[in-house]
């Protein structure tokens, strides 16, 4: 399968991955999370080359996570917005940090990243719980299922 099939896929995930699944996205994603907007700052903070977040900002406008806005006529400079879409992606973002605190930090190596719930004031991580009853959602007390029992997962 090429990387361009992954949009077309029944499953969930391929899909989502085929905008944000390669390893520049997600930390352009996590940057404009943390207020930048410009290009050259973007570029300047994460170290990609010129070509490659060209590629990954269209993509991501293309996809209607971020939206291009006019900040200077002459010559024509852009900021990139996160979308209402784009936003919905924090949760994502905030897994990601919980995980990489816990699993992948074992040795204490690194800084803990946490996040400040600004309603109440204290320390709090991602966290996934059922709608219904609000109980914690983990791999062992779930199970995938799709609304449409002619599709199945790939």
């Amino acid at each position: 399968m090429k990387w361009h099939e992954l949009g077309e896929m029944s499953c969930p995930i391929a899909r989502s991955l085929s905008i944000f699944g390669d390893r520049w996205t997600l930390l352009i994603i996590r940057n404009a999370f943390l207020r930048t907007r410009r290009f050259d700052d973007f570029q300047k903070q994460l170290g990609i080359t010129r070509h490659l977040l060209t590629e990954r900002l269209n993509r991501l406008v293309d996809n209607k996570i971020f939206e291009k806005v006019l900040y200077q006529e002459a010559p024509k400079r852009y900021e990139y917005k996160l979308t209402e879409k784009g936003l919905a992606l924090y949760p994502i973002i905030m897994a990601v940090t919980t995980w990489g605190n816990y699993w992948h930090n074992e040795d204490h190596k690194y800084p803990v990243l946490e996040y400040i719930h600004k309603e109440c004031g204290h320390k709090t991580k991602a966290l996934m719980s059922c709608e219904h009853c609000h109980k914690e959602l983990t791999a062992k007390n779930t199970l995938p299922y799709y609304d449409n029992i002619s599709q199945t997962a790939e």
